[in-house]
């Protein structure tokens, strides 16, 4: 999967930076102002990482400061959350922690506390991703056997990590909402018999519709509820290991046939989203939407950004305005370029995607190690985790600041809501469950900016340097 920007070195960001910081800018607070807002600015020298800006005392903005208009009354869709996927290395490297030490981190990462940053939305394997330490399914049986009553079905894979992890999660946010890809079925469902691409046997699209089944239940007799699961991870690219071709046709025919009824039969709530795949082939979840034996059990349809416009969101959105979006992965190449990778996945993702509709923002992945481990042979060398472990050490990297800019203040429940878009400011508003208002903005220019955010009669005052990122929380009363 191509990088969406330039590769160059990047130096890893030390926890001590996060909390250490000491923030230089100030909003301007004009007599017109309704008051401060509270502002948490990420500079692109990351010489500012989520930092709380301090408040008044700043120089007035000038009068040629451009407005952005916030309306309240302008409402879209309700947002999910915001995340990351635990692959089975991320869970590994994090389980494998000190429990002192891996307890402060998840408490940081999913915890409600003043430093935390509120991830919301989780998406894990369903079998091994290319993430993984090694290539596995639910159901392996030696080569030349089949087991299509799924006799031999076991979750014990994702019990030495995967497992454990997530109750550790959930016992700090129950309401934590997780979704679940399979990027293979077993071998001896496949055409090929190989963990990498070929196709899923049509004779086997029963027992495959009971795989799903299985681990659904399996899971939440762990006490792990699955909200969602994808048909499959990136069905158009058979190339990674493990993979799997799986056309839209094919797709529709399996949920349509097998998976949906299944679900039904086992009175499974799982919502079902299908493609999971890049943004130029809005096509894919089109066709499947538009086949009458699949769309009554589709929710939504999943999508990632290695190609295509992140606008062709839209077009399903208008298409069938009643099924749910999601943005579900984007990678960031080792060894990254903060200020590069910030602008873009601020820019392209936690502002474009909810911008069209998706209620979900993911990065690919959570954690890997500082040689970009573990993964499966063939599987993705140059994943750069949103944290590195490496050592008991935790370092932070830029996936961790994309994600904790609205991950940190626009819950679940928050729904998304009018805001002007004037050149080279790129923003997105919600309106929290509490009646805040929430403001993502990004400077996409290469000079400082001045801002005036406006909520009706009421003016909120920024300044953002070049390239940089703030969260807004403004205190008016919205609606």
């Amino acid at each position: 999967m191509p990088p969406p920007v330039s590769i160059r070195p990047l130096v890893f960001l030390y926890a001590l930076l996060f909390f250490g910081c000491r923030p230089t800018l100030t909003p301007a607070a004009p007599s017109a102002s309704a008051g401060d807002p509270v502002v948490y600015l990420t500079t692109a020298d990351s010489a500012q990482l989520l930092a709380r800006q301090p408040a008044g005392g700043g120089a007035q903005v000038p009068g040629g400061a451009t407005e952005i208009t916030i309306n309240p009354e302008l409402r879209y869709q309700t947002m999910q959350g915001f995340g990351y996927t635990l692959t089975g290395g991320s869970a590994q490297l994090i389980h494998e922690l000190p429990a002192r030490r891996r307890r402060a981190l998840l408490d940081e990462l999913f915890g409600d506390g003043p430093e935390a940053i509120g991830v919301s939305y989780l998406r894990v394997s369903l079998g091994a991703s290319d993430l993984d330490a090694e290539v596995f399914s639910y159901d392996d049986r030696p080569a030349g056997e089949t087991d299509p009553q799924l006799m031999h079905f076991s979750l014990d894979a994702d019990r030495r990590h995967l497992i454990s992890l997530l109750r550790e999660i959930l016992a700090i946010r129950p309401d934590l909402r997780i979704m679940a890809s399979p990027w293979s079925p077993p071998v001896w469902m496949k055409d090929n018999g190989n963990s990498k691409g070929g196709s899923l046997l049509p004779e086997y699209y029963p027992a495959y519709a009971d795989y799903f089944v299985r681990y659904v239940t399996g899971m939440a007799g762990e006490g792990i509820r699955i909200d969602a699961v994808t048909v499959q991870n990136e069905p158009l690219h058979p190339g990674n290991n493990p993979s799997l071709l799986m056309l839209a046709e094919d797709q529709a025919t399996f949920v349509g046939e097998h998976l949906g009824p299944a679900f039904a039969a086992a009175d499974v709530d799982t919502r079902i989203v299908v493609y999971d795949h890049n943004a130029d082939r809005p096509d894919y979840p089109l066709t499947v939407l538009a086949d009458d034996r699949a769309r009554p059990y589709v929710d939504g349809s999943a999508f990632h950004l290695y190609g295509g416009e992140i606008d062709a969101l839209s077009e399903v959105h208008t298409a069938y305005p009643n099924k749910h979006l999601y943005f579900t992965e984007q990678w960031i190449g080792a060894p990254g370029n903060f200020a590069e990778d910030l602008r873009w996945h601020v820019r392209e993702l936690f502002i474009g995607a909810p911008r069209n509709w998706s209620e979900t923002v993911l990065e690919w992945n959570l954690a890997a190690d500082a040689d970009q481990d573990p993964h499966t042979p063939g599987g993705c060398t140059r994943c750069l985790g949103a944290l590195t472990i490496q050592d008991g050490t935790v370092h932070r990297n830029t996936a961790y600041y994309n994600v904790a800019h609205s991950s940190r203040f626009v819950p679940p429940g928050s729904v998304r809501i009018g805001s002007d878009v004037p050149a080279g400011l790129p923003n997105v508003a919600y309106i929290t469950p509490s009646g805040k208002v929430v403001v993502l903005l990004l400077n996409d220019g290469e000079e400082a900016r001045s801002l005036i955010l406006r909520v009706a009669d009421r003016t909120y005052p920024v300044t953002l340097p070049a390239g940089a990122v703030a969260t807004c929380i403004l205190p008016a009363a919205a609606g």
